[in-house]
Order: C-alpha cells, then structure tokens, then sequence
C-alpha cells in the first residue's frame, strides 16, 4: 500500500467556471464489500446499453465503490467507453493483482503480526506491521488502470471542464480522530462539518481510494498528508449523505448487500461454534453493508414528510434546504457470498491455505471469502447477476433516471 504523502491534501483545486447549475442531477453511490464491487458493474453495463449518452454528474463511492467512482471520474470517452474499460479490469482481475499472496509474504507477515502483538510471550518485537496482507499490487495496479504514475488523477478534472461529471465523492476513515472525512473535488462543492464526519475540497489522488478502500486489519493504513486514513465505511453512518451534500435530486445507489427478508433458521439442536470467518463475515457485513439500508429508510421517511415539497430556511441552502430526493436502491438477488464458494478452488494454495484456517469451508456463510475474492471470474459472474439484476427493475431504473418533461 502506497503511503506516498499527498501534496494536494487540505488544497482546493482551480475553480472551474461553469454556467448556472444542472437542475435534477442524477447522483449515482457505490456502497463498499471488497470483491464484491464487480456487481455494481453489472447494474453500470445495463445503464451504458440502456442510455448510451447518460451522463451521470454525480458520483460517491466508499470502500471497493470508490475505487468503481474514481475510475468513471477519470476515464475519457463516453458513459459505455468508461464502463468498458471497467468492466475490463474487473473481469482481468487476480488476487494478486490486490496484494501479495506467495508464501513467504503472507507467512512472514502473519508471524510479524503475532510478534508485534506479543502473542509468542514477553516483548513485542520484529518490525512493525501494518496489515495482514502486503497491498503495494494493489496501488501498482491502480497507478496503471488509472494512467496515474505520479498518483494525480487529472480525467478527473478533464471530465470536470468538459460537463461529463460535476462533483465525484470518496469517503475514508481518518484513524487518528475516528472521523469519516469525505474528499470532493469538483464545482460547486461546499464542504460540510456534522458531528463526527465532514467533507474536504481537494485535487484527487491514487492514494485516496487506497485509504478508502484499505479493509480494517487486513489491509494497511494509507497517508495522506500528515494523517493516516482507512476504508470509509468503517464510521459512515449516512452512506447517502455525500450525494445529499453536492446536490442530489436523484441517487441510484448499489449496495452488495443480499437482504431475502427471512428471519433466521430455528434449529432444533445447539449450533456449532462459530467459525474465525463467519465472525469476521458478520462484522465485515455490519460495518461496510447494513448501514445503506437504514439511511435509505431514513430519507424515505423524509420524503413522506415533506410530501413533494421543498423546505428553505435563512441559512445556507446547500447545507440546510430539505429537498424531497428520489432514491432506488439495487442490491442481489442472490447471495454474493454462496457464488463466491464455487470459486474457492480458483484461489492461488498459499491464500486458499489460510482462508480455510479461518474457516471459510465450515462457516455456514462465505461472506469473508466473497470480499477478499479478487478473481476475474468471479468478477465476470457477479458483473453477470449484477446486469440480470438490473433489468429485473429496468422499469423502476427507467422512471429514475430518464428526466421528467418539461
């Protein structure tokens, strides 16, 4: 993981002149889950066959989300040609492209790891740590996807000056103070303070959708400026705010969290204990997926009371209109963490190894193995759900996203 300093942190990017601001902006929010976020390139490939000139001038990503959000803010061409190219690296995708999986690494940092915490008795010792897994792949990888080598993204502010985009969003954990600080670049963009989150204007780099995308334990911190940041979803407790804050009227938002709705098994006889990974399952799934849900709930209840209308009071508009926001949410109809068992045996033996230590085949749920999962085909399958998806809810897709008559 790049830990390269950021010289654009805390600065605000060059201004850009526009004319008056595009009325029923389409916000579209990519939620977190790791491997999981090749789904969300299923619902893109629907949209860029369905509206070949959509442009969607607002996008937030958090965790994998935010790497899908900056590669669309910073790729030239179309809406299709951007999600091509994505869907590209999704599908060429390899577990090593994402961090180191030989033996010698992950054996050698897993040893560290138990010596930096004390757990072989006396001192701790060794060199420190800073993760379970070694992601410099990862950031090698984005700086080329991304045509990055210097770490700026400037299709970011290209995409800005020629109308395709007018704001892009990537939300990180700031571990020092524990607040969600959501970084935005584009125009038009007022940064907001709320208790224990706020937005920073600046240019954006590699490195932030390194931090927002660096899996607690798992994968290390990333430095930006001074400070070091992890994924976003860690403390986001309104995933939907930063397409409220730049101006939303319409978000269609991609979870990759699968809700049947049932209510848990009742067994007759006591269940086994329960593995390493369906704890860490289950805790990956509370701090990076359940959350949409419950905001989601949230802004529908403040549509129904405001029914239709719009409320101004004599403050700053940006930050204190409330404003009816058309909301759909898509998420699985299968369980993404069920498909991602029949590719186990595709994972290179050093990491299959271990994931099987941690229980992966005994937990009743693979929800660990679905987010670390960065396998091609596994990709194209959930990029394959992810389109049939889609077009299940094309009408609900159309009534969003097609603008209202004049």
């Amino acid at each position: 993981m790049s830990s390269t300093e950021d010289p654009s942190a805390g600065k605000t990017p060059p201004a850009i002149e526009t004319a008056s601001q595009p009325r029923d902006e389409l916000a579209l929010a990519f939620s977190g889950g790791g491997a999981r976020g090749a789904y969300q390139v299923g619902l893109l490939r629907f949209l860029a066959e369905r509206y070949p000139e959509l442009e969607a001038p607002l996008l937030t990503g958090v965790s994998a989300g935010a790497l899908n959000a900056a590669h669309l803010a910073n790729q030239p061409g179309s809406f299709p040609e951007r999600v091509d190219e994505l869907e590209r690296l999704w599908t060429g995708l390899r577990v090593e492209d994402v961090f180191r999986v030989d033996v010698v690494s992950m054996f050698t940092r897993a040893f560290l790891w138990a010596a930096q915490l004390g757990l072989w008795g006396g001192t701790r010792m060794g060199p420190r740590v800073r993760g379970l897994v070694d992601t410099h792949p990862l950031a090698r990888t984005l700086h080329r996807v991304l045509a990055s080598p210097s770490g700026e993204l400037p299709g970011i502010e290209r995409n800005l000056r020629e109308g395709r985009l007018r704001a892009v969003a990537i939300t990180t954990t700031h571990y020092d103070s524990g607040q969600t600080v959501t970084w935005c670049q584009g125009r038009s963009v007022r940064e907001w303070d709320r208790p224990k989150r706020r937005a920073q204007t600046t240019a954006l780099r590699v490195e932030h959708a390194l931090a927002s995308a660096a899996l607690p334990v798992f994968f290390p911190a990333v430095r930006i400026g001074n400070d070091w940041y992890g994924d976003g979803a860690v403390r986001l407790h309104s995933p939907l705010a930063p397409a409220v804050h730049l101006g939303a009227e319409r978000i269609l938002a991609i979870s990759t969290r699968y809700a049947n709705g049932k209510d848990p098994v009742v067994r007759s006889s006591p269940a086994a204990y329960p593995q390493p990974a369906q704890v860490l399952g289950v805790m990956l799934n509370a701090i990076f997926l359940d959350l949409l849900d419950q905001d989601a709930l949230r802004l529908e209840r403040i549509n129904e009371l405001l029914g239709g209308r719009r409320v101004r009071s004599n403050r700053r508009p940006a930050d204190h209109d409330l404003r009816p926001i058309q909301l759909l949410v898509l998420r699985p109809s299968r369980d993404l963490a069920q498909i991602a068992t029949e590719f186990e045996p595709n994972l290179p033996r050093a990491f299959r190894w271990m994931l099987r230590r941690l229980g992966t085949r005994a937990a009743p749920g693979n929800d660990l193995l679905s987010v670390l999962l960065f396998q091609g085909d596994y990709a194209a399958r959930l990029i394959e759900l992810g389109y049939a998806d889609a077009c299940t809810h094309a009408r609900e897709i159309d009534t969003l996203v097609s603008r209202p008559t004049e």
